[in-house]
């Protein structure tokens, strides 16, 4: 074996005194992830038993998995929610009929969707809001850390960046989604439909601006095509808009509009077309 030396050692184990993170929180963050979805849809359950003991059984099993979160977030967050477990599963009932529309949507959105059932097992995109939605309730009842973890989980499974934070409407639909990004201060209306390679961002990264809006307001009724990127706290895309694929925006979008990739922006009617000469729908 190679001799380590002394200043490495003694380095590393300062590292390890300074920053005492208990070993399973990003294991039990991931498997209540896992534990939450097949709770909610038996798609993501290694087993269903359809009766109400076993749903009383497996909602236990989640608040037991969801405590020992909260103790194990709790040894580096001094200040933890009150009553979280409760007001958690107090809201679970409406992350379910949100996901439920989010699934509707996506399989009336997209043509290659044979059914409701095919996009719970094997669409990334609904994957990766059904996440979101679960640590986005986590992230507004105050736990802290758990709401990144999740998101970040998503993340690498699905490569859709979601920060729990983003406020999103109902009706969300996803198609493909690999390389979406979705900042923290993001809004986005009702029936809205992002295509893969979409960034939502900031148009600074300042620290100081960590508390202010960094990220767009996008309208209901919007579709944004692959590529595009949305960037700024101030810049808003109005509702039945159209961003166009691979489109960069930085200010805001009447209602009603489309934005080509060439970023011209006219009013959306029927005689307008939004690809010039490239087709962007998939």
């Amino acid at each position: 074996m190679v001799p380590m030396p002394p200043e490495l050692v003694e380095r590393l184990i300062e590292e390890r005194r300074k920053h005492h993170v208990p070993t399973q929180l990003r294991p039990l963050a991931q498997q209540f992830a896992q534990q939450c979805l097949g709770v909610l849809f038996p798609h993501f359950a290694p087993m269903v038993v359809c009766s109400e003991d076993a749903v009383h059984e497996d909602l236990i099993e989640l608040e037991e998995l969801l405590r020992r979160l909260e103790r194990s977030v709790g040894t580096l967050h001094e200040a933890m929610p009150e009553r979280l477990s409760e007001r958690f599963f107090a809201s679970l009932a409406e992350v379910h009929a949100r996901l439920a529309d989010d699934a509707q949507a996506i399989f009336e959105g997209d043509p290659a969707a044979k059914s409701v059932d095919e996009v719970l097992l094997t669409y990334p995109g609904f994957y990766a809001i059904a996440v979101f939605r679960v640590a986005n309730l986590l992230q507004r009842i105050g736990m802290p850390l758990l709401p990144r973890l999740l998101t970040e989980y998503a993340h690498e499974k699905t490569g859709i960046d979601i920060h729990p934070g983003a406020t999103i409407g109902r009706r969300f639909c996803i198609d493909h989604g690999t390389g979406i990004v979705i900042g923290e201060t993001t809004h986005i209306g009702d029936h809205v439909k992002l295509y893969q390679g979409v960034t939502l961002g900031a148009l600074t990264v300042e620290k100081g601006l960590a508390d202010s809006k960094r990220h767009p307001t996008i309208g209901n009724d919007v579709v944004i095509y692959a590529g595009a990127t949305i960037l700024g706290g101030q810049t808003n895309v109005g509702h039945h808009s159209i961003i166009a694929g691979n489109a960069f925006v930085t200010s805001s979008v009447p209602a009603n509009s489309v934005v080509t990739r060439k970023n011209d922006v006219r009013p959306r009617d029927a005689a307008s077309t939004m690809f010039d000469d490239l087709d962007y729908v998939i």
